[in-house]
């Protein structure tokens, strides 16, 4: 019935009800009374709750926008600037702060943090441990070796053979367009960089500079300067192929990289 008196912030008839009720309670004997003394006390916690709803406190609740102008003002920022500028430098990047804005701002909190950050690893604590062994097929590999043994000195056998056939035959027709070159024009010398140069193939040109070196070393064919201290090569004389102690023996050794050979 006296719901509006006793919400009302300036009457104290709410505080005077507890009190009386307070007073009832010890002389409460009999169940009944004690159920009507917490009926009583759920509606006061309603009421109270009422009127604490009611009361106006003088504080204010936080306002980002504000603490960020309070911010952006104590980083240095001036406001009648901005104004004024904003539309010369609306294409600017990073605003108005002044270069040392948050320097400032970091010497300031700076005063609130008194405990140093914790150290710890960006990936974990570092632990080595050793590696799990691997466990050994030994049974695969005792059938595979027995195998390996002989299929490999027959296939290595037959690799040697056919490479040194190619060399010797290779060798052989290089001497063959030599002398026949030397029958047709004995009088005209032949450039040894004109006859083992391939212009198409460096790997050539060094597989002809080798195939030639084994003509030069039995003696079938011999390499001189010419007027501009060019080498040229010419097949040897019957008689001076086969004698390998004729004249004096030099050992050349040719570097040719890929520049110099385009």
């Amino acid at each position: 019935e006296n719901r509006e008196d006793m919400v009302s912030s300036k009457s104290n008839r709410l505080t005077e009800a507890l009190e009386e009720a307070n007073k009832l309670f010890s002389g409460v004997s009999c169940a009944r009374e004690a159920a009507l003394d917490a009926q009583f006390l759920v509606l006061a916690s309603n009421l109270g709750k009422e009127k604490a709803n009611e009361l106006h406190s003088e504080m204010t609740a936080f306002d980002s926008l504000a603490f960020a102008e309070d911010l952006l003002t104590f980083m240095g920022i001036n406001r009648t600037e901005v104004e004024e500028n904003d539309s010369d430098s609306e294409g600017m990047s990073g605003g108005y702060l002044p270069s040392d804005a948050w320097h400032k701002l970091g010497e300031e909190t700076e005063k609130y943090f008194r405990r140093a950050p914790s150290f710890h690893y960006m990936l974990g604590s570092f632990k080595s441990e050793p590696p799990v062994p691997r466990q050994r097929i030994e049974r695969q590999r005792k059938a595979t070796r027995g195998e390996e043994k002989r299929a490999m000195p027959a296939q290595l056998k037959k690799m040697e053979e056919s490479h040194q056939e190619a060399t010797e035959k290779e060798v052989e027709r290089i001497l063959g367009l030599l002398q026949t070159h030397f029958k047709n024009d004995p009088d005209t010398p032949i450039s040894f960089f004109d006859l083992v140069i391939d212009p198409n193939s460096f790997a050539r040109t060094v597989e002809n500079i080798f195939h030639v070196s084994f003509i030069i070393r039995d003696g079938f064919a011999r390499l001189k300067l010419d007027d501009d201290k060019l080498p040229i090569i010419e097949p040897s004389k019957d008689n001076e192929g086969h004698d390998r102690s004729a004249g004096a023996r030099n050992q050349v050794v040719i570097s040719l990289n890929h520049q110099e050979w385009k």
